[in-house]
């Protein structure tokens, strides 16, 4: 008897065999063994042993998966940690910038991983961490209370997104009350400029007057360029005579938004989530000490990550087509590389910003963010836990790091 028909007969006697009863699969294995000739055991380990065919799965088409390779992803991953988490096409623009500082801060790449992760496209940086995204959500409440005082005295803009000079700001208030508006909190006052994206965030205790302006003066001198619009929400914090003679004395443009209109601010908007709710949540800091804390991280390592490390995009044009409209984007880039492509800043200016940009480490000043953080909510802190927060405490190490 042939090879193939063994088989074909093993095949037909394994079918009746399976299905028999103990009486039955005696009769069939003293017929097996008669026809083949063979041992009982060895027929008992043939038919118990036995794989019917199946059909091979088809091979995979294409060329095969380079970004599984763990000595690829593992920088990848912790570029993307250390970075907050950005999009598929700023993490595109980061990566130029931030592998350099990961040679120094975890070990040399070899050139085929460097020109791997310098190649990588935007849609394979989402298939890798599309598992990871599902997880992170957005929830927020609204401070704002829209009043009438200067309403009429202070005019409305709306159109500011094509603005090309650096200088004007948009600024907005950002709450760290949890879940109750009783009683005082710390605020993160947000700033942002229009045309670079250059962010500057400052902590006051509740929405005093006297406590704004004094952070909105000390804005202005951090500024690497002269202010020249500012423009806000119906918030009393900002419409008030205080900030209303201030800008007026230095011939500075006063804006407001529209009441419930926040696409008015849509770029201090944006940030509001990027700069401030990512990092510290929504817990309630009602703590006064942790005001000199935030303002401390906010002046040092916050304002140079953000502004030298961390890319966005800008709009420059959108067009109305029927009932869609359809908006152009540049590629992303930092604050930084747009104050050095403006021809609006002085090259004194921007010989100090590059001066500046050499001795830093974009790994280094998250560690130490990361330190002021946990130093900051070490403090006594009402925990939130009606609200999911989207990215995960950071711990003193980084959560990048592992």
């Amino acid at each position: 008897m042939s090879r193939r028909s063994k088989r074909e007969y093993i095949e037909a006697v394994f079918l009746r065999y399976r299905h028999a009863s103990r009486e039955k699969k005696k009769v069939i294995l003293d017929e097996f063994c008669e026809t083949l000739g063979c041992h009982r055991k060895h027929a008992i380990r043939v038919l118990r042993g036995f794989k019917r065919f199946t059909a091979p799965k088809p091979k995979k088409r294409g060329r095969c998966p380079v970004y599984r390779n763990k000595e690829i992803l593992e920088p990848l991953k912790r570029i993307w940690r250390a970075a907050n988490l950005p999009c598929s096409k700023r993490l595109k623009a980061i990566l130029p910038l931030w592998l350099p500082a990961y040679s120094q801060s975890f070990g040399p790449l070899s050139p085929q991983v460097i020109k791997a992760l310098r190649s990588i496209s935007p849609a394979t940086i989402d298939r890798v961490f599309q598992p990871v995204r599902r997880t992170y959500k957005k929830h927020g409440r609204a401070t704002t209370k829209p009043g009438t005082l200067l309403r009429r005295q202070i005019p409305i803009k709306t159109d500011q997104w094509d603005e090309k000079r650096p200088g004007f700001l948009e600024a907005d208030t950002v709450a760290h009350c949890g879940e109750s508006l009783s009683g005082m909190f710390a605020y993160t006052i947000d700033f942002v400029d229009v045309a670079t994206g250059w962010t500057e965030q400052r902590a006051v205790w509740g929405k005093g007057e006297t406590g704004v302006l004094d952070e909105v003066h000390d804005v202005e001198e951090a500024l690497p360029f002269p202010l020249l619009g500012f423009d806000c929400d119906n918030g009393s914090e900002f419409l008030n005579h205080h900030l209303l003679r201030h800008f007026t004395d230095k011939k500075v443009a006063f804006t407001r938004s529209r009441a419930y209109h926040k696409d008015d601010n849509a770029h201090i908007e944006q940030k509001n989530w990027t700069h401030v709710r990512q990092w510290l949540g929504y817990d309630r800091l009602d703590d006064p000490r942790v005001v000199p804390l935030l303002n401390d991280l906010y002046r040092n390592e916050w304002r140079i990550f953000h502004n030298f490390f961390c890319p966005s995009v800008k709009l420059l044009a959108k067009e109305r087509v029927g009932s869609k409209t359809i908006k152009r984007h540049d590629t992303p880039k930092t604050p930084y590389q747009r104050l050095m492509e403006s021809p609006d800043i002085p090259q004194a200016t921007k010989r100090r910003l590059s001066a500046q940009l050499q001795g830093l480490n974009p790994f280094e000043l998250r560690k130490a963010m990361e330190r002021k953080l946990h130093k900051i909510f070490q403090l006594p802190i009402t925990r939130t836990s009606m609200i999911t927060i989207s990215h995960p405490r950071p711990a003193p190490e980084g959560p990048y790091l592992g």
